[in-house]
């Protein structure tokens, strides 16, 4: 079967997260944005862990459901039949080879019981009661050697892996290879996970890549972030099948992932966002690494570090809305809020653009079939004419962004004034 699965994500437990990060509410909102299997997020936290066991119930090998006494209805008033795989993130701040590592990872665990040794070997190191997303001084190493002892099964996938700060191959605190960060266990590590501000077309200009799949998760900390990316697979339901696809990048079974647009990530090039400047890669090195208003060293963006670290060119194939390399398929999109505010030209938050989102899901299923699926002349039968416009734009890319930088997102634009008029 053909679904949608976001792995990475809160708990109300984790820092800077809002407060209805509930199971409840992942099983609710998953369903109106289109995704099928979320990952729990957080699982290593006691009282997130707690949850977990009272409020889901086993299903499919490896997969749980949310028991029919907590469910909650959908925006379209019917009941989700949202999965939840066992996910976790850990921070792990350490120094190695003279220099302090700041590497974020995250954990998928097969079952109750494997998640509960984990937890176990953890609570020795650090307070794991802290945070959602625990911070130990624990090696990248370290945790794959405690996780693949507990259970080979287990699986540690590196978090979005470019961020400047707080990932394996970061700017400000990462490793040039993943044998630097995780050394004997590299071979265990079969994926990575993109994050916001890269994409399939940047990642796979790094040979050291071919045999290491991309994924890509929301890292949700609200409801309304759920699903901005995500991952496409078409396999019969149990945590083996899932894994299976992605560590043998089977192109019929994991058929691709949806991304941002990585220009719209807070990461993807380089600046300063207290001094309001950003550059593009080539403009860094013009002016060697240095803020022009305060003297400082920039913060080094994605675009930067993919080009450091890349060692050939890619070209990728485009079918409507799909793009492809060698057989590896993505999507790159804005979610349809973010469409809806940009047409009305007004906050994202705002009743209009609920209004609205409310009515498209109503009528047409999930966010993701229409962003993806719905055709031009059924949107317009519904939506406002901007609206259904906007979202023909991103399927074909003609958007323009300001790029992110330094922690701040991209500003898009998809239509100017005289367009909106």
């Amino acid at each position: 079967m053909k679904f949608f699965a976001d792995f990475h994500i809160h708990s109300k437990y984790s820092r800077a997260t809002s407060k209805i990060m509930i199971l409840e509410e992942f099983d609710r909102v998953a369903d109106d944005k289109g995704i099928l299997l979320m990952g729990t997020g957080d699982f290593t936290h006691p009282e997130w862990f707690k949850e977990i066991k009272n409020k889901l119930e086993p299903v499919e090998p490896g997969l749980f459901k949310l028991k029919e006494e907590f469910k909650r209805k959908t925006l379209k008033g019917t009941m989700a039949e949202t999965r939840f795989m066992l996910t976790a993130e850990i921070s792990g701040i350490y120094s190695k080879n003279g220099k302090v590592r700041r590497v974020h990872n995250i954990i998928f665990s097969p079952d109750i019981e494997t998640a509960e040794k984990i937890n176990e070997k953890l609570s020795l190191i650090g307070n794991l009661s802290s945070d959602g997303r625990p911070i130990l001084g624990l090696d990248s190493e370290k945790l794959a050697e405690i996780v693949f002892n507990i259970n080979q099964e287990a699986v540690i996938v590196p978090a979005h892996i470019w961020t400047p700060w707080f990932s394996m191959f970061g700017s400000m605190s990462g490793f040039d290879s993943i044998e630097e960060c995780f050394g004997k266990y590299a071979k265990n590590i079969f994926a990575i996970e993109t994050g916001l501000s890269s994409d399939p077309q940047m990642n796979r200009r790094l040979s050291k890549f071919d045999n290491i799949a991309l994924i890509s998760n929301s890292d949700s900390h609200s409801l309304a972030k759920i699903g901005r990316e995500a991952n496409i697979f078409d396999v019969e339901l149990s945590y083996a099948n899932i894994i299976g696809a992605i560590k043998f990048q089977n192109r019929k079974k994991f058929l691709g992932t949806i991304e941002f647009f990585p220009e719209e990530g807070k990461y993807h090039f380089d600046g300063h966002r207290d001094c309001g400047v950003w550059f593009s890669p080539e403009e860094t090195k013009q002016r060697k690494n240095i803020c022009p208003k305060c003297g400082r060293h920039l913060t080094i963006g994605v675009m930067s570090r993919v080009n450091d670290l890349s060692d050939r060119k890619v070209e990728f194939k485009i079918s409507g809305s799909k793009k492809e390399i060698n057989g590896e398929s993505y999507f790159n999109l804005i979610p349809l809020s973010e469409i809806i505010a940009e047409a009305f030209e007004v906050g994202e938050n705002t009743k209009r653009v609920k209004k609205e989102y409310e009515n498209l899901i109503k009528n047409f299923g999930n966010e993701l079939k229409i962003l993806l699926e719905i055709s031009e002349s059924e949107l317009k039968s519904i939506a406002d004419n901007r609206v259904a416009e906007g979202i023909k734009r991103v399927r074909e890319g003609k958007v323009k962004i300001r790029p992110g930088y330094d922690g701040e997102y991209g500003e898009i634009s998809i239509f100017n004034d005289k367009e909106r008029k």
